[in-house]
């Protein structure tokens, strides 16, 4: 088989942060980008900044993930089709303790960072297999590698995205997908840990009080835009990346 020429990916969570950095990058790295979100402004202003294509969907909706297929299918058939779909959409809610944990919040960020990753991956696999050089990059965190107080429900639903990687990889690998994972650790956006402390900015902002240099959403975008650019033959099976700052889980330098 001759090497990948199409450069068509889909990212979905792209309204804002890693996401929509992701978008950016992919644009001017010369990518067919399908954007998806749930807002539709946020899309319709990143689409007029980009070029990208906004397509407005939640990826935990059954519904709204089969007319994604259908729609990218669509988009992407004059241009080789659909050959890179990146999973940027989670998140976390809440810092409770296990015993105090809030069951709808875990149920949330559940649904949206372990099923909403195998929902999207489910309806494109077969176009990625018919390709023959499809991609596929999750975005996960440290916190699915390491556990730490307070983050039970998060570090739970990135560890259990993290091992749906890993058995994807397995799985596919005869079929010529290769399957990426983008560990971040602490990233200054403008939205996840406002988020997650239900919206208090000034307990938001003392998360990355006196740290030197958290990554941007820019950052990992790079490492993103880099790892799906790199000729097909190249997996990056996991990636790491924190600040110099954030030598560890446990270790944070703050001046």
């Amino acid at each position: 088989m001759a090497e990948n020429t199409s450069k068509n990916a889909i990212v979905t969570g792209a309204s804002s942060g890693i996401g929509a950095a992701t978008v950016r990058q992919l644009r001017s790295d010369g990518w067919n980008v399908i954007a998806v979100a749930r807002r539709e402004d946020r899309l319709a202003h990143l689409a007029q900044d980009t070029g990208a294509t906004p397509f407005a969907a939640d990826i935990t909706k059954d519904d709204d993930v089969a007319r994604l297929r259908a729609f990218a299918t669509d988009t992407f058939a004059p241009s080789g089709g659909v050959d890179t779909v990146i999973n940027i959409a989670g998140g976390a809610r809440g810092v409770d303790t296990v015993a105090n944990a809030q069951e709808e919040d875990w149920e949330w960020m559940y649904r949206v960072n372990v099923l909403g990753t195998m929902k999207v991956l489910k309806a494109f696999l077969p176009a990625l297999r018919e390709h023959g050089y499809g991609t596929v990059l999750n975005l996960t965190s440290t916190a699915g590698h390491t556990t730490y107080e307070g983050g039970g429900g998060y570090s739970a639903a990135k560890f259990g995205q993290h091992a749906l990687t890993g058995a994807l990889r397995l799985e596919e690998a005869e079929n010529n997908i290769r399957v990426i994972e983008v560990a971040p650790g602490m990233v200054a956006t403008e939205e996840f840990t406002l988020n997650r402390l239900g919206g208090n900015q000034e307990a938001a902002d003392k998360v990355y009080q006196g740290v030197e240099k958290p990554l941007t959403a820019e950052d990992v975008a790079g490492v993103v835009g880099y790892a799906v650019g790199l000729p097909h033959h190249i997996n990056l099976d996991q990636i790491v990346l924190r600040p110099v700052a954030q030598a560890a889980a446990h270790k944070l330098i703050r001046r």
